[in-house]
């Protein structure tokens, strides 16, 4: 798995080793880089291992990016609402309750989906709340039930397991105001993770292939964006080969789609999408394949400290491929990983876990094609493997 900023620092780490006196000398990443054999640099991937003690050692290890066909494959895994620390008004959280009793690691959300995330070439979540030790409220914000923060050093949750970008448009990301929200996009960036917003394009190179994202809060703004939405797109596909779009949208608990949703999606899709991502309801709701994109109206929750016993803890992984071969980008499917957002029924512990009993996943499978019946486009089955 390619993961582009953990491997320029470990590339960096290992060529320091090699020539220790360089570390007298005043020099760039990009100037280690140069240095190095093209080929070389196309085929570093990261391997992490975890030891019998728990901890996590990183090695690099060489991997070729082309398929036997001479082509690229790149494997996306997309989630729902990823929302942790707390609410600043409140003298306790349940999110820091739980980091305790995990003993402080604020990994532990992670352990069970970690292997999956490290695995792909690409995880994009919904980080819905901010990095910031600011306490502030906005006027508008202080009758809200819920606000969300976490300190900035919390941003190690998503670059040590294996995420690698994040769509920052929801109805959280403000909890704190404009300062803090700087704050969050600085935590983000400190770190390696790859954001976007209505006005920031988000671009990542994966295995050569650059990827733009992009991402819009929906949910009261449509008549503002019926317009924006497909030239952005469309200026963004005319740039770069694969397209990314998240949307913030919809009604809470709701199972399914709204008109303003379906015709957004497929709006995006004309202008040029090549995958629509959606969330905010906290619920699963089904996917369309719409002119051979996939259109995924909410991935549900996935990391979500927003209540300790959420009605529905059940939700979805989504993993998409896409192959590119002499600049063309081709869609190679999709599967789900059927989730609990918990890896215990009894409360929500922020750590999602993939479902293993039948039953349990028949659930989410039914709910998702059960609420597809409506749609022109709804996908007709749901893989679980490739």
């Amino acid at each position: 798995m390619r993961k582009l900023m953990a491997l320029l620092l470990l590339v960096t780490a290992a060529l320091l080793v090699a020539a220790p006196a360089w570390a007298e000398e005043d020099f760039s990443l990009g100037d280690v880089l140069s240095g190095l054999d093209d080929e070389l640099v196309n085929t570093i991937v990261i391997s992490q291992v975890e030891q019998e003690d728990g901890t996590i050692v990183q090695e690099i290890v060489e991997k070729p990016i082309y398929e036997a066909d001479g082509s690229i494959l790149i494997t996306l895994t997309a989630t729902g609402d990823f929302t942790i620390g707390g609410d600043s008004r409140k003298s306790t959280s349940i999110f820091d309750n739980e980091l305790k009793k995990q003993g402080g690691d604020i990994n532990f959300t992670m352990r069970n989906v970690r292997d999956i995330l490290l695995d792909d070439d690409l995880t994009i979540v919904n980080f819905e709340g901010t990095l910031t030790n600011s306490t502030y409220v906005p006027s508008e914000k202080r009758e809200n039930s819920f606000l969300f923060s976490a300190p900035p050093e919390y941003v190690s949750m998503l670059s040590d397991n294996g995420i690698e970008a994040v769509s920052l448009e929801n109805n959280h990301i403000m909890d704190h105001g404009e300062d803090a929200y700087v704050d969050t996009q600085r935590a983000l960036d400190g770190a390696g993770i790859v954001w976007s917003n209505s006005t920031t394009l988000g671009v990542i190179e994966v295995k050569g292939v650059e990827i733009a994202m992009l991402s819009y809060l929906c949910i009261d703004r449509y008549d503002s964006l019926w317009d924006k939405v497909p030239a952005d797109i469309a200026a963004a596909k005319a740039q770069y080969p694969i397209v990314i779009v998240s949307f913030h949208w919809g009604n809470e608990k709701d199972y399914a789609p709204t008109n303003n949703q379906v015709k957004m999606g497929r709006l995006a899709v004309d202008a040029g999408a090549d995958l629509v991502l959606g969330h905010h309801s906290h619920r699963l709701n089904p996917i369309e394949q719409y002119k051979g994109v996939y259109i995924c109206y909410s991935l549900g929750n996935f990391c979500f400290a927003g209540n300790n016993k959420p009605d529905d803890m059940t939700s979805f992984m989504f993993q998409t491929r896409f192959r590119v071969r002499d600049g063309e980008v081709s869609n190679e499917g999709f599967r789900i990983i059927p989730i609990r957002i918990s890896s215990t029924k009894s409360y929500n512990d922020f750590a999602p876990t993939p479902l293993t009993d039948d039953t349990a996943i028949d659930t989410v499978m039914t709910t998702l094609k059960s609420n597809g019946k409506k749609l022109e486009y709804a996908v007709e089955t749901y893989p679980l493997s490739w």
